[in-house]
């Protein structure tokens, strides 16, 4: 009996070993060399074969949706750090926009399979992506009643509009200020006049 479950036991403590130990893996290799890296070689560096990494990865769309699993835990700490906070809603719409921001550059390429999954239902990052849309919505309801925003924006085209700064921020034409740009131009687009604030 106790061989029995020590048996049962030990390929679920193995898989999920392997699971670990490719994901630190896969987070070193995109981190150098973006996501368009090749799945095959991060299952060769992590030293499984490819049917392991497909297993518990069966496109890079999961891979990814675990990757930020712990991203996202971090941006939700932030978002209830904003929300305690005593800032007006308007100051609070622009903080969770820059923290949006740097969730979305966390691997160079990035944005694009972000944009990608919110017209596709089965890509596991899709049920991440709308969450943090239905968040910024949230930030952004309270700054249109407050006069902060304006009341044609959409908390979407926020999101995408975060996605665009992480794009330009990794184009061969950017400098190290043109996210931050990009970002002070799309927010005098949503604030209503006399809100704005030097970025």
């Amino acid at each position: 009996m106790g061989e029995a479950a020590d048996s049962t036991r030990r390929p679920r403590t193995d898989a999920q070993r392997n699971r670990t130990h490719i994901l630190d893996v896969a987070e070193r290799y995109f981190s150098e060399h973006g996501i368009s890296g090749s799945m095959d070689a991060i299952a060769k560096r992590a030293g499984v074969g490819a049917g392991t990494l497909y297993r518990h990865f069966p496109n890079r769309d999961a891979l990814l949706a675990a990757l930020l699993q712990a991203r996202d835990e971090e941006l939700d700490a932030r978002r209830n750090a904003i929300q305690r906070d005593e800032s007006t809603a308007t100051e609070a719409l622009a903080r969770w926009l820059d923290a949006l921001g740097e969730w979305v550059t966390a691997f160079d390429g990035l944005p694009e399979p972000l944009r990608a999954a919110l017209s596709e239902e089965g890509s596991p990052l899709a049920l991440t992506c709308q969450g943090f849309i239905t968040t910024t919505e949230h930030f952004l309801g309270a700054a249109q009643r407050e006069g902060g925003a304006q009341p044609w924006v959409r908390g979407r085209d926020l999101f995408l509009s975060a996605l665009a700064a992480g794009w330009v921020s990794g184009a061969a034409m950017a400098d190290g200020s043109s996210a931050q740009a990009l970002r002070a131009m799309m927010r005098s687009g949503w604030a209503v006049p006399g809100c704005e604030e030097t970025p």
